[in-house]
């Protein structure tokens, strides 16, 4: 197909035409079955070096101007019938390891943030500190909630950043140490190296 798109930041396999992109968006969006930002479906395109930034942004712009996606008040992009349409019966065209990609990166992003918002994080500046409360949700209910003190905003923020990276992982070894089950632990860093 010919090259109709900037190709700067485009990885080899890519997608170097316009049409391409818009494919890839429809299908994203429709295989993912959640609204999405728009900073959410460039850093998924982003991150896997599919398409260039411009054109991704263009082809947003342009998909919503023809009706094949909509967007919330809140920013949120959705795919529409005839987004889907489009979806379904062009993401042969793709190239699998673009389609592969690009919904690895969907769904790793929309696991992290559900990760997130079930898993939460208060840090609250104090006289002498600050406090952080790492909540772990079981779901419906919370599991577990820890609040302890570190001297600054930088080191809030890595302790945020290390809970998300595995809050389950965070509560098996709170779990072995408070029931003295060493097998927990055991298991945790066997899993972790």
């Amino acid at each position: 197909m010919k090259q109709d798109a900037f190709s700067a930041g485009v990885e080899p396999g890519g997608l170097w035409n316009k049409n391409d992109i818009r494919i890839l968006l429809c299908y994203i969006l429709s295989s993912v079955g959640a609204p999405l930002a728009r900073q959410d479906l460039t850093r998924i395109i982003q991150e896997k070096g599919l398409a260039n930034y411009f054109e991704v942004e263009d082809a947003l712009a342009s998909l919503l101007a023809q009706g094949n996606i909509s967007q919330d008040g809140d920013g949120y992009y959705t795919v529409t019938a005839a987004g889907k349409e489009i979806a379904n019966s062009l993401d042969a065209t793709l190239p699998l390891s673009v389609r592969d990609k690009a919904l690895e990166a969907a769904f790793t992003m929309l696991s992290k943030a559900r990760a997130q918002r079930e898993n939460r994080v208060d840090i609250q500046q104090t006289e002498r500190g600050v406090q952080i409360t790492c909540h772990i949700s079981g779901g419906e209910m919370e599991l577990m909630a820890v609040s302890l003190y570190v001297p600054d905003k930088a080191q809030a923020e890595m302790v945020k950043d290390r809970f998300h990276k595995d809050p389950q992982g965070f509560y098996q070894l709170v779990l072995a140490a408070l029931t003295g089950d060493t097998s927990l632990a055991k298991e945790f860093f066997r899993e972790h190296g």
